[in-house]
């Protein structure tokens, strides 16, 4: 990493690493993301073509009982490693902490404690120059000190000005004993990006709000004095004196780049009609405060003006140190690539724009809940930990063709992203007015012609679902019919691609009547033998992704177990016979196939899933039997479409196994949705398979397992969101009758 302007826009990568307290709990990423288990994880991401990566070296971690119990051993490892793989460290020494247990962000030794550590790191590790003593200081002053969300969870303005001053402090005297060892040494201080936009009538308050945002920062370059903006508020509201403010001037340590870190929810609306947003919206003041992507009819342009104002401000190099969005794959590559464009054009402006950074290369935890709570909530990164190792996904992908320079190749970026779509509103959207006037309209950009993603299967569940996900994910698609194109027949697979020129293939047809295959296994067979071999010819001589299903009912239930995607198949009727062939000639033919195995669907949008009828029967007060000696795994069907669209843009190939991950009978899975749903299960009765009329013989036990990555949720979670989303849509049905005079 070169501390001059370089010649092109360099990429860095992030590793969450946040030690936040809660009471008296810490809640760490380190240990929760597995890094610190994983030494080849520095291989990783040096392969993604990174020039500097932000790395924890964290007080609370490394030194919790004080420096003579100090546990170097993981740094000692990782920062030696990061140097001979050509990767520059920034360390970090506080992210989101308070410090270890003795101390805290309003202990007035804090800043004295933070430099007798960050004086340790640097003896120890002289050759590092990079360093970013305190991870974002005014956003965590916040969460800790506004909002009563950390540790020591002050909820007024002294709490908040308190902390704030004191990581200041901390990093001016942490550079300071860093610098004795290392003259050379630089600061990347990072905070939120951000901006607030209102209504009029809240100009005041959105006034105030983007003067704070700089708080950090000036206090840093020794710009607050009696003259600054909020001088009145940090001293006779927020109970500062002159002399701890005006120590800054004359112990200055201006960022030797400004870090800025930028997420969706880093520019605000505020909003004085509060009755228009949902509730957790509105603050204890009366007035919404919500993100604009949600609220705005035309959109902010994002960062680029914001990257402007910093130049105009400091005049000092910046680095864009976060670039994230918690969201489905495409928008995470949509996402990086709208703020590395926007850098990009800052650097033509004349702004000294170094880098843009991916956070986090290795994912989150619990971040919807601000890290309060240890819920399990992932958002994936660069790479996926959901696997045995870390598995690297689209995002990985492209980051390898910025650092190289090479073309973009990913067909979904060619789509907007959530936060540009009309369907992102929570309310009835603002016009722009008041302080967002002056800003100009949403830029558009040349769009290539859209290539398509093909689905096979217009009317069958698994067909109707991709295309209502992929409306929704803004994926353009097609759906086809039989007539459009007959899989079984070469000339009909070659025209539809000629016509329609996508760059993927949804297999979600094909024959599915298990028992009826029995005595129809020349149809069954072409439908899902043959044509998905003459589908895998077509795609491999294209050069085209190809996504296709298999069934739990390629097994015969003898191993008593949950089946993984390496167990061989043994089917015992047509229909698994047919998926089985299935599979072996189109990964034969076409490598790159990604076959996804999954079982027992159930969704709120059919009618005909085991799930909706056991339910409604019940409801009913009807007699409902369920085959208690077949165990199955459940797959709820919007978490399987979900995941199966972001394996294909990921490009992964080979089998997959994909369901809710529970073993349970059909008997057992009637029984716990209506415990869920609050149905009494009376009528439910439990019989053998064999007292029902099929044809086809069945595996006892075809649940399936994985090896390659549980990817969907729990089961509970699945049957949960569907009990919610099948009630919303009745409601919605019965207002339309309503609405209509129906009956």
């Amino acid at each position: 990493m070169s501390t001059n302007k370089p010649g092109t826009l360099e990429l860095w990568g992030g590793l969450e690493g946040t030690v936040n307290r809660v009471s008296d709990q810490y809640f760490s990423q380190i240990e929760q993301n597995g890094h610190d288990r994983r030494e080849d994880d520095l291989d990783r991401f040096a392969a993604l073509g990174i020039r500097a990566l932000r790395y924890p070296v964290l007080w609370e971690r490394v030194a919790p009982h004080g420096l003579a119990d100090a546990d170097w051993a993981q740094p000692d490892k990782r920062l030696p490693a990061l140097q001979a793989l050509g990767v520059a460290p920034i360390v970090g020494l506080v992210h989101h902490g308070s410090g270890p247990m003795h101390t805290s962000l309003v202990d007035p030794a804090f800043p004295e404690q933070l430099a007798e550590y960050a004086g340790a790191v640097a003896q120890r590790y002289p050759w590092v120059e990079h360093y970013t003593p305190v991870n974002e200081p005014l956003t965590t002053a916040r969460f800790c000190g506004l909002y009563g969300l950390w540790y020591p969870h002050g909820r007024d303005d002294q709490t908040f000005l308190r902390a704030l001053l004191h990581q200041c402090k901390g990093t001016v005297l942490a550079m300071r004993a860093i610098r004795a060892v290392n003259p050379q040494a630089k600061l990347v201080q990072t905070d939120d990006l951000g901006k607030t936009y209102s209504t009029p009538e809240l100009a005041d308050w959105a006034d105030f709000y983007n003067d704070r945002r700089w708080l950090a920062w000036d206090l840093l370059c020794g710009r607050v004095n009696n003259e600054h903006a909020l001088w009145s508020y940090l001293t006779v509201r927020g109970g500062l004196t002159a002399e701890e403010l005006l120590w800054f001037s004359e112990n200055p340590c201006p960022p030797d780049i400004i870090g800025l870190n930028y997420y969706v929810t880093s520019e605000r609306w505020l909003d004085h009609r509060a009755e228009r947003y949902p509730p957790r919206y509105v603050g204890v003041d009366g007035f919404a405060d919500i993100e604009t992507a949600r609220a705005l009819a035309v959109p902010t342009p994002g960062i680029g003006p914001l990257l402007d104002e910093v130049w105009e401000r400091y005049e000092l190099p910046m680095a864009v140190t976060e670039a994230h969005i918690d969201a489905n794959r495409e928008d995470q590559l949509r996402w990086l690539l709208e703020v590395w464009n926007a850098a990009q054009e800052a650097r033509r402006r004349g702004a000294d724009v170094r880098a843009v950074t991916v956070w986090s290369l290795l994912g989150s935890f619990d971040w919807n809940c601000l890290v309060t709570e240890c819920k399990g909530y992932y958002e994936t990164g660069a790479f996926d930990l959901r696997s045995p190792v870390p598995r690297p996904t689209a995002l990985a992908g492209m980051m390898r063709e910025l650092a190289t320079g090479r073309p973009l190749s990913s067909p979904v970026l060619q789509g907007a992203g959530w936060w540009r779509r009309p369907g992102r509103f929570l309310c009835p959207p603002a016009a722009s007015s008041g302080s967002l006037a002056a800003l100009p309209p949403e830029r558009q950009s040349p769009q290539r012609p859209v290539q398509p993603i093909l689905i096979i299967g217009a009317t069958g569940t698994l067909g109707s679902a991709f295309a209502r996900i992929c409306e929704e994910r803004n994926l353009s698609y097609r759906v086809l019919t039989r007539q459009e194109m007959d899989i079984a027949d070469p000339a009909s697979v070659e025209a539809a691609i000629q016509r329609y020129q996508p760059w993927a293939i949804i297999n979600a047809g094909g024959y599915v009547r298990v028992h009826q295959a029995e005595h129809d296994e020349a149809r069954c067979l072409r439908e899902n033998t043959h044509g998905a071999a003459v589908l895998a010819i077509a795609c491999a001589r294209h050069a085209l992704r190809l996504l296709s299903f298999s069934s739990d009912l390629v097994f015969d239930g003898s191993k008593g177990a949950p089946y993984v995607e390496s167990d061989s198949t043994a089917p015992l009727n047509v229909y698994g016979r047919s998926k089985a062939e299935a599979e072996q000639r189109m990964l034969a033919i076409h490598p790159d196939t990604l076959m996804v195995r999954t079982s027992a669907f159930f969704g709120p949008w059919d009618s005909h899933n085991f799930v909706t009828i056991a339910l409604q029967a019940l409801a009913a007060g009807e007699r409902f039997a369920a085959a208690d000696d077949l165990i199955v795994s459940p797959t709820y069907v919007p978490d399987l479409v979900q995941a199966c669209l972001d394996l294909l843009i990921d490009q992964e190939s080979g089998i997959w196994h994909l369901s809710n991950g529970e073993a349970l009978s059909w008997h057992q899975l009637a029984q716990r949705v209506c415990r869920l749903a609050g149905i009494d299960a009376e009528g439910l009765e439990a019989c053998p398979a064999t007292a029902f009329d099929g044809k086809a013989a069945q595996p006892r036990f075809s649940a399936l397992g994985s090896e390659r990555g549980i990817l969907l949720p729990t089961l509970n979670d699945a049957l949960a969101r569907y009990l919610q989303t099948a009630a919303k849509l009745s409601e919605s049905g019965a207002a339309q009758k309503a609405h209509y005079g129906g009956s």
